[in-house]
């Protein structure tokens, strides 16, 4: 896995990988991009956040027990190998259409949807992979889905962007950006009116943030004390375009103060911190139904999707994100505080790796929808 934490050399193969998958993703310096750089890359300051963040994780780590740390730690690994294996079958022709990948970002996933309970909901936006598998959709059948094989988490029809299981509690998979916000709201009064204690995670982009629908739905959630955990997965672009040039202002989570509603940033590169923002949110939620609006800052190595070449940014602001990369900090962690080993590393990364072919093996191997199938799904039975 990825050896980019701060202290460590940052050109290893595996770093290299997760920064571009081996496509162009970034472009190198050049004198005409660098004026539209949000970020400037500064190694002293990515590793005292580092050292700063692996401190704070060692505390959270000690409260949780081994089998819970070492899910987590396989989720983030699953995640990131399962999203470079999709880049490599795009570039060969197996995937088509748009496919929005969550490198970088596994933190943020895992860390709050694996504070959930039976009963509860998650829904997210176009960038769905990872999610998916985290609750507890198969490999295979995201695969196969991506593929859009008939064997597919939906049966071939809804592809990157609309993985679906009710069973799992899993809602989308959502293509229109911010449009999961005001589902995830009604799913959240539903599970109000049911009399249940569940709650409702609803991720998106910090794009999203500027939607007429983010207001309405926050305000109506603080209004009416609707459970609903709204999780900004601020990765800095909407697309190509940075949030310094969109939004007036930065701070997302000050956000909720215009509704009365708590809000809080956390470190999406820190699954621990991550993990603890959610449980509070979710104490909240599950007492009176209170709301909360939590920014995640994290950044994704790659571009907004896999025809995007990122020209809007350099390798300069990449590698500076690389320095905190999620899985290492988590790694060394873990490491550091006697829960794992390097060789349970290993084993972690074999068994995702081997996971993940298992899938790819699948996906291709399954076959198409039969042609009867085209008007099937298109009206509630």
């Amino acid at each position: 896995m990825p050896k980019t934490a701060a202290g460590r050399k940052t050109e290893t193969k595996s770093a290299k990988l997760s920064a571009n998958g081996n496509n162009k993703t970034a472009s190198k310096p050049e004198p005409d991009n660098d004026s539209a750089v949000t970020d400037v890359y500064d190694v002293e300051q990515a590793q005292a956040e580092y050292v700063k963040r692996r401190k704070s994780q060692l505390t959270a780590i000690k409260k949780l027990d081994k089998d819970l740390l070492g899910e987590m730690l396989y989720q983030m690994i699953l995640g990131r190998l399962f999203e470079r294996k999709c880049a490599e079958v795009y570039r060969m022709g197996k995937i088509g259409g748009f496919c929005h990948l969550y490198i970088g970002q596994e933190a943020i996933a895992v860390g709050s949807m694996m504070a959930l309970k039976e009963g509860d909901y998650v829904l997210t936006s176009y960038r769905d992979h990872v999610q998916a598998m985290i609750a507890g959709i198969t490999p295979e059948a995201v695969m196969a889905e991506l593929y859009g094989k008939a064997t597919g988490n939906v049966g071939g029809k809804g592809g990157s962007m609309h993985m679906f299981s009710k069973e799992k509690g899993f809602f989308g998979g959502h293509g229109i950006v911010g449009g999961q916000i005001g589902v995830g709201t009604g799913m959240a009064y539903a599970q109000k009116y049911k009399g249940t204690d569940n709650v409702t995670l609803c991720f998106f982009g910090e794009a999203a943030v500027n939607q007429g629908l983010f207001h309405e739905s926050l305000n109506m959630a603080q209004l009416w004390k609707i459970p609903c955990i709204y999780i900004c997965e601020n990765n800095k672009y909407g697309m190509g375009t940075s949030q310094a040039r969109a939004m007036s202002i930065a701070n997302i989570a000050k956000k909720a103060e215009g509704y009365g509603m708590a809000g809080e940033f956390v470190d999406g590169m820190d699954v621990m911190a991550v993990r603890e923002a959610t449980l509070r949110a979710i104490e909240r939620a599950r007492k009176d139904g209170s709301p909360t609006l939590l920014e995640v800052r994290a950044y994704r190595y790659m571009g907004h999707s896999m025809s995007d070449p990122g020209k809007y940014r350099t390798t300069e602001e990449i590698k500076k994100y690389q320095q905190r990369d999620p899985i290492a900090l988590f790694q060394d962690s873990l490491k550091e505080a006697k829960v794992f080993t390097d060789q349970d590393f290993e084993d972690f990364n074999a068994k995702a790796a081997a996971a993940v072919e298992a899938a790819v093996k699948f996906a291709d191997e399954s076959p198409f929808p039969d042609e009867s199938e085209l008007m099937t799904d298109v009206f509630a039975e």
